[in-house]
């Protein structure tokens, strides 16, 4: 969001899973959105910022920031602070692979980047994220509810077909055969499932 108001108004209509806010960008404003948005509803959220110092650090966590993060920053240290602090809200302790590689097919969500055997796929973000959760559960049923709440949040609002479009872009993509999909299969009025066996590549440290 461009605004601390445009992020508040946003926050009314949905619920992410977690916030990064970059302080530096008007910076008052910015922390005032970290303390309105704790007064709201409790959402993890991590700061940005190029500044080193202590001062800063502690004006963002004494407005709520969860975690601090000081730019430039390596990909994986973000990644690594995302996924610590959704485990210490949501409680969830499985194990995170970044890299998924079934049937000639490799997802890597770090390097944002699909290859079906020697050739690169590209995709969107949504739709790496969509095959990647769908990867990482291998054999299991997901319905669109469980697709929509986990891509887009509990709260947002999505129109009856948003899973079954993007699905339908990502069959395409990967020149899926729609009588005998390799990748991804229906189950009808019930969801989606990720045929065949995955082998998680790269699990990021605890």
């Amino acid at each position: 969001m461009a605004t601390a108001e445009a992020g508040l108004n946003e926050l009314r209509e949905w619920r992410p899973h977690l916030l990064l806010v970059d302080i530096d960008q008007e910076r008052a404003e910015s922390l005032d959105f970290i303390g309105q948005r704790i007064a709201n509803r409790r959402i993890p959220t991590i700061a940005l910022t190029i500044r080193g110092d202590l001062k800063t650090k502690l004006a963002a966590f004494d407005h709520g920031a969860d975690d601090i993060v000081t730019v430039p920053f390596a990909p994986e240290e973000l990644l690594a602070r995302v996924l610590a602090l959704t485990r210490r809200t949501y409680g969830d302790a499985v194990p995170f692979a970044p890299a998924i590689k079934v049937a000639g097919l490799e997802i890597d969500l770090l390097e944002q980047r699909v290859k079906a055997g020697a050739s690169e796929v590209r995709l969107t973000s949504l739709e790496l994220s969509l095959l990647y959760l769908l990867a990482s559960n291998p054999g299991q049923t997901l319905a669109r509810d469980e697709i929509l709440d986990a891509l887009w949040g509990a709260d947002y609002v999505a129109e009856s077909n948003v899973v079954d479009r993007h699905i339908r872009n990502l069959r395409k993509k990967l020149r899926e055969n729609g009588r005998r999909p390799r990748f991804i299969g229906t189950v009808p009025r019930k969801g989606y499932r990720f045929l065949g066996r995955s082998d998680r590549l790269h699990e990021s440290a605890s």
